[in-house]
């Protein structure tokens, strides 16, 4: 327990960490289901298939992103401040997007217009392709470095955060995201939409593995990430799972590759997390402007209180939000769509 209360900083950056990959793994589907929802869904009742999939569990899904901001402006305020504020157009544009598809969810289903239905069929589209593409841009950003000075302070524009290496992250976003709400749709539906899901998830997996292989030789080219050993079997590890996945999929085992698939992305959230430590957001100017866990970090104090409250609290949201999904676990079919 000493060695745990005199660690705060690297316990946070941990924990920081499992609350990212538990946000990738469950807005994770969202996002998939989202992006697929104008193509997979061939008729306004597939649609609404899809739709209510997601519908008892997507804010509850996005909590998981508040609750890691949170913990990283508790945690490492230096790091939230230099983020918010260098990142802040990125950031306006992902919140207008998570807007937009929040009062599409609500709003869709008001109108049986075909038309009004559509545009927010649209809405739910480009609100989660816009929210995913992002997140891969900041993710590659944070592993790659951007311009932050010696005061901790953010001295480049939008455009800066935009490269051939940071965009491929958030092309490699999508593509994973789309797996794997492809893989739920398909867990999670009754009908012809399940198969077609699961034969789109198949598809779309050997065009996410040629993805990834890319992605890898960029983030070697581009990123010391693989000097780290951890990072490097982390790296491994989710191409192994991903690959077990999909053959766990063709093999019609959904529930199984879905399961793969999740451990893909905490593998992949993982094996950046480990390539930036101690760091936590690298400086391209300097390495030694970079902002790590000893310098960005909370008092003692600050950390050993946070550290009894999530000791309290997380176990109380995680029984609560597992209940949740106990309670809906089961497939959506065309007797499901009353209101």
């Amino acid at each position: 327990m000493e060695i745990i209360m005199n660690n705060l900083d690297v316990v946070w950056f941990i924990l920081v960490c499992v609350l990212f990959s538990g946000f990738f793994v469950l807005e994770g589907f969202d996002y998939g289901v989202g992006i697929l929802l104008p193509f997979l869904g061939k008729t306004d009742v597939e649609r609404r298939q899809m739709i209510n999939t997601v519908g008892p569990v997507w804010d509850g899904n996005q909590v998981w992103m508040i609750t890691a901001g949170g913990a990283t402006f508790a945690s490492f305020p230096h790091v939230y401040a230099t983020l918010f504020s260098g990142f802040y157009l990125a950031l306006f544009l992902m919140l207008a997007a998570l807007i937009a598809r929040g009062v599409a969810f609500e709003f869709r289903s008001k109108d049986k217009s075909l038309a009004w239905r559509k545009t927010f069929d649209y809405c739910i589209f480009f609100g989660s392709l816009i929210p995913a593409l992002l997140w891969g841009v900041t993710v590659g950003n944070l592993i790659q470095g951007t311009p932050i000075d010696g005061s901790m302070n953010f001295v480049g524009g939008f455009f800066d955060l935009l490269s051939p290496y940071t965009i491929l992250c958030g092309v490699a976003f999508i593509l994973v995201f789309v797996y794997h709400g492809a893989l739920y749709t398909s867990l999670k539906t009754l009908g012809d939409i399940s198969e077609r899901a699961r034969a789109l998830a198949l598809v779309e997996g050997v065009i996410t593995a040629v993805g990834a292989l890319v992605l890898v030789g960029a983030t070697y080219v581009y990123t010391d990430l693989f000097n780290s050993t951890l990072a490097t079997i982390c790296y491994a590890a989710a191409i192994v799972l991903f690959i077990v996945s999909w053959v766990c999929t063709r093999a019609r085992r959904v529930g199984w590759g879905f399961t793969f698939s999740v451990l893909t992305i905490i593998s992949i959230t993982a094996a950046y997390f480990a390539g930036l430590f101690p760091r936590i957001m690298v400086s391209s100017l300097n390495p030694a402007y970079s902002l790590t866990i000893t310098n960005a970090s909370s008092s003692q104090y600050t950390l050993t209180l946070m550290t009894i409250v999530a000791l309290i609290f997380v176990p109380i949201v995680l029984a609560y939000q597992a209940w949740t999904y106990w309670t809906f676990r089961h497939r959506i079919g065309v007797d499901d769509l009353h209101y």
